[in-house]
């Protein structure tokens, strides 16, 4: 929340949410508490989930990925061939608008792709490089050419920050307007924006599958606090809040009022570590902390018993996951012969966090006490969830816990942000490793199943070794929603289909 909301006190907050329940009874809308207001509605310039996980029911794709996470099917292009030799594909676009009226075309699906593709303010530039070109053959018509065969294209296209965009829309308005009040070509629309508080979305009436949509609006309300963002769903005030503190579950559980759902998910917590700063950058140092770090207490203590100890970047149950990736033990005495062999000592760290985020909050603590074990002091630095993502980005930070979903059903999307990409510094680690970064484009290019799995396989290796972050643990997602709520469900990659959900 900005500050101006919390001058305002809980009392208040808790009246006012008390309000928009009332109007959102009456209305259809269903309310949501989330922790972190989004950042902005343009989607090549984000890879949060705050921001992707209101993309997907705001914009379209071309393609999806379908409830169960497994597998593509037809979005804003109800059909698409490829050539033989893997080069060109055809799309054919459905006869739709978008939500200001206007022809939603081939045009703006091959502007769309180009702008995420070239425009110096795309974070995902890399994985669409392999695009040649994108012509509107007609207004339902679109042709890609590759440079070359790639293996994870499809999967790519259903990304949501490769959303189709309104060409002229964005030409008038530009990104910064576009950006906060965008022009949709999903479900529903943005009505209002209220920045540190709550996004107001309504139904898009000019949405292809409109006729689906059982709800009239959606409202995503910020409320960072674990607990309190519980109490107003236990009270009637949200009819949903994503983001349950793992030691809430069980009484919530019992709440007769209330449905708890535990989906299945992509999610790996992790602890970044920014090799930009000092002795961070040498690998035996980061090796030190990988094993001053308990994971196994960490998901017996933080978890209660929901999670599993992670192993790789590639989450368990995903494309090519490795099972049999190294797992450090937790050694905090080989630890400290790490540091002293490495020709360090006194190490002092800044732990960057979230405040208000209970099982960041707990899992900070237990990595502070184990790595004073090991001899490490990590200062523990609190800030508000708006400002914690602009400086890790920023590279204002030692070491942050974070999460990761997969967006796409390939491994490429994640391994390319991660681990071989230059734009976001390596999802704000500054790792850098040659080797990888080859591998991870070889890896993009192989369409032989078995090769392609080594190099994965491969490719997990080299990062734990070279440790580009710390692997914590795998979890669910947890949701909790009013009894009267019904198919509010997130996929194995996060996406909400709120087109589905039904407030009765």
């Amino acid at each position: 929340m900005t500050s101006r909301w919390k001058s305002i006190g809980l009392a208040a907050i808790v009246a006012g949410l008390t309000l928009t329940a009332t109007y959102a009874e009456a209305a259809g809308v269903l309310t949501i508490g989330r922790r972190e207001d989004s950042t902005t509605f343009d989607p090549i310039k984000t890879a949060q989930n705050i921001d992707n996980w209101v993309f997907s029911n705001v914009y379209d794709v071309l393609i999806r990925v379908d409830k169960t996470g497994t597998k593509l099917e037809p979005g804003l292009a109800e059909s698409w061939t490829a050539s033989d030799d893997g080069l060109t594909y055809v799309f054919k676009i459905r006869d739709t608008k978008f939500s200001d009226g206007s022809p939603l075309t081939a045009e703006d699906a091959a502007f769309s792709l180009l702008r995420i593709r070239d425009d110096t303010a795309s974070l995902w530039s890399d994985s669409y490089k392999v695009i040649d070109t994108a012509v509107a053959t007609d207004a339902h018509t679109l042709t890609i050419k590759l440079k070359h065969p790639s293996a994870p294209f499809l999967s790519t296209l259903a990304l949501p920050n490769a959303s189709v965009i309104s060409k002229k829309g964005m030409e008038t308005l530009g990104p910064d307007a576009y950006g906060e009040k965008p022009i949709a070509s999903g479900a529903f629309v943005v009505d209002e924006w209220r920045r540190g508080d709550r996004i107001i979305l309504k139904k898009n009436p000019y949405f292809w599958q409109a006729d689906r949509v059982k709800l009239d609006g959606v409202e995503w309300i910020s409320v960072p606090d674990d607990n309190t963002r519980m109490l107003n769903v236990q009270a009637g005030q949200l009819d949903a809040a994503i983001f349950v503190p793992f030691s809430r579950v069980a009484e919530l559980k019992k709440d007769p009022s209330l449905n708890v759902d535990t989906d299945a998910s992509t999610r790996e917590d992790h602890l970044l570590i920014n090799h930009a700063h000092g002795a961070l950058g040498k690998k035996e140092v980061r090796q030190a902390l990988d094993m001053a770090v308990d994971k196994k207490a960490i998901v017996d203590a933080v978890t209660f018993g929901q999670g599993t100890a992670a192993n790789s970047y590639i989450p368990k149950g995903a494309l090519y996951h490795y099972a049999d990736n190294l797992q450090r033990p937790y050694d905090p005495d080989k630890a400290k012969k790490l540091l002293a062999d490495a020709g360090v000592s006194n190490l002092t760290l800044t732990y960057l966090l979230r405040a208000g985020d209970e099982v960041d909050e707990q899992t900070a603590v237990l990595v502070q006490q184990q790595l004073q074990k090991a001899g490490i002091t990590a200062n523990l630095q609190k800030v508000d969830p708006s400002q914690e993502w602009d400086m890790t980005v920023a590279g204002d930070y030692d070491i942050s816990v974070n999460y990761w979903t997969n967006d796409i059903l390939d491994p490429d999307q994640k391994t390319t942000f991660v681990l071989g990409h230059d734009s976001n510094n390596n999802y704000s680690t500054n790792y850098k490793n040659e080797a990888v970064k080859e591998l991870v484009a070889k890896a993009r290019l192989e369409l032989d199943p078995k090769k392609r799995e080594q190099m994965y396989i491969d490719l997990q290796k080299m990062a734990k070794e070279d440790v580009n972050w710390i692997d914590l643990y795998y979890s669910p997602y947890i949701n909790v929603s009013r009894k009267n709520i019904e198919n509010f469900y997130q996929n194995p990659l996060g996406r909400f289909f709120l087109e589905d959900t039904v407030k009765n």
